[in-house]
């Protein structure tokens, strides 16, 4: 009936009684996701009749009402297979200003017209093989990132550029064509790294250090929806950067490293909305060269190294000689660099963990990005090292047992899920510099076996990757428990079914193998 109603009005009435009718219908159904099927062809025929509406010189409030019904009918695939025409997308590119190389954004009455039309798209570039194949034929890309061009420095239009960068990673994700025109012909990599830029306000200091108020506000929902868009449109941009092969590449790289690394330091409106945002960072610098990421920590400026020093001089004499601390303003130092950054992801970590759930998806992107920093990074390694696996006091506890991060990460050492605990052991292990003795010092035995003997160390050294030979120096809890520590071994099964050390079995079957060749 609401369907049949609207069509009679859209046929026959003027732009006031259109606006009325298609205003009471997406009161009604703003909600509708699911739509019955025996009004299906109804649905078809008003959405052919809306986009003979939009074609007409008719008011912007009325092009809005008829973009916002349109947007609603176009979550129905069905209803999309006979209206996804070439002329009619034409039409939708028009109100979104995606024609148009050389006009302003200046009228602002147009810009819910623009938001609504980019959201129509969003709608039908998803749901409809045939909308993407179009939006090749039409360099929709293109289009879209001139669009962003007019308002990447425009603070009052950030629903345009949400809705434009969603679009743009829809179209990155559903076409490896895309992804490359977008990495190479359209510069996307320095042109969504400004729009990342534009959203955290950022101002620099240095080529790649960016001043951090601790004590601004957060950002407003509007400028973390559009970074979050940003994020997610550059990870499919960045997908296939594994190697940096020219200067310019690395240079942009470490830009959109520096520019990641102040998204980890600031927060969004609501805690859930900062772990999103964090999270989609987390994804994006996954895809940045190892190289690269040293940008990720910095040398303190002179006014953070005259405040360390006052902070160390506040210390009791027996803990000078550390050397991380915490300065006044909050900031995490190691070794004379700002750790900030990767202070954030270990917590950021720490947090998927105690979720308990998805781990596949949620945990194992910043394990293993924190993986590559500290074999790469050596003063990267040596902070989390000292975070992680910090000087063995506790010698009565099994290593699993307990609250800390090392108890935390070794137990799932022995997660069900094979890739989760791969990445947790080779985290530690790398932490330990890939030294099996070190490595079974913090984890025991048993929750090493796997990793040990996947890679052949079952019987002790080391891995592949060389590390610097800094000092590892054992408590004295440590040391006073460790003669005492019961090592376990591997064990078999004797040809009588008893238990005896491996070695031992081994050797008994091969004895009765001989025997057995020796009678044949």
């Amino acid at each position: 009936m609401d369907e049949e109603r609207a069509l009679y009005i859209v046929r026959a009435g003027e732009a006031g009684a259109i606006e009325r009718v298609l205003r009471d219908y997406s009161d009604k159904h703003r909600a509708t996701f699911k739509f019955e099927s025996t009004d299906e062809d109804k649905r078809k025929k008003l959405c052919e009749g809306i986009f003979k509406v939009l074609i007409k010189d008719i008011p912007t409030t009325c092009q809005v009402s008829c973009l916002e019904v349109l947007r609603i009918l176009s979550r129905d695939k069905k209803v999309l297979v006979p209206v996804t025409t070439k002329e009619n997308m034409q039409i939708l590119l028009r109100l979104a200003k995606l024609n148009e190389l050389d006009d302003s954004l200046e009228k602002v009455s147009e810009f819910p017209v623009i938001v609504e039309s980019l959201k129509c798209l969003c709608n039908i570039v998803f749901n409809s093989q045939m909308a993407q194949q179009l939006s090749l034929e039409l360099n929709l890309a293109a289009k879209l990132c001139n669009l962003l061009r007019k308002c990447k420095d425009r603070k009052f239009i950030n629903d345009i550029k949400c809705f434009d960068l969603r679009l743009l990673f829809l179209l990155s994700l559903l076409h490896t064509d895309i992804r490359s025109q977008l990495r190479y012909e359209l510069q996307g990599l320095p042109l969504l790294t400004q729009i990342l830029e534009s959203a955290f306000s950022i101002k620099w200091t240095d080529e790649y250090e960016s001043a951090v108020d601790h004590n601004g506000p957060p950002l407003s929902p509007q400028e973390t929806d559009c970074a979050i868009e940003a994020l997610k449109a550059l990870f499919n941009v960045t997908v296939d950067s594994w190697k940096v092969h020219k200067e310019s590449d690395s240079h942009q790289f470490r830009v959109m490293a520096a520019v990641l690394r102040h998204c980890l330091l600031i927060v969004g409106p609501t805690e859930d909305k900062t772990e999103e945002l964090h999270s989609n960072a987390v994804n994006l610098l996954s895809n940045v060269p190892v190289s690269c990421l040293d940008v990720l920590i910095c040398p303190l400026t002179h006014e953070e190294t005259a405040q360390e020093a006052t902070t160390l001089d506040e210390l009791p004499s027996n803990k000078t000689a550390e050397k991380e601390t915490v300065l006044k303003n909050n900031t995490m130092v190691y070794n004379g660099m700002n750790m900030e950054a990767i202070h954030v992801l270990l917590n950021f970590m720490e947090k998927r963990i105690d979720k308990g759930s998805s781990y596949r998806e949620g945990l194992t992107p910043v394990l293993s990005l924190l993986t590559e920093c500290s074999r790469a990074h050596r003063n990267i390694r040596k902070f989390l090292k000292d975070q992680v696996l910090p000087p063995l006091r506790d010698v009565t506890n099994r290593p699993e047992v307990g609250s800390t991060v090392r108890n935390k990460l070794v137990r799932l050492m022995t997660h069900v899920d094979l890739g989760v605990k791969q990445i947790a052991a080779e985290f530690l292990f790398v932490l330990c510099k890939e030294r099996v003795d070190s490595l079974l010092k913090y984890t025991g035995y048993g929750n090493a076996a796997g990793l040990l003997a996947a890679r052949g160390l079952l019987a002790g050294g080391r891995g592949d990757n060389w590390y610097s030979e800094d000092e590892d120096t054992d408590t004295e809890e440590y040391k006073n428990a460790k003669p005492k520590e019961e090592l376990l071994k591997p064990m078999g099964l004797k040809p009588d079914g008893t238990i005896t050390p491996l070695e031992e079995a081994l050797n008994q079957y091969s004895v009765i193998e001989e025997t057995s060749s020796d009678t044949d």
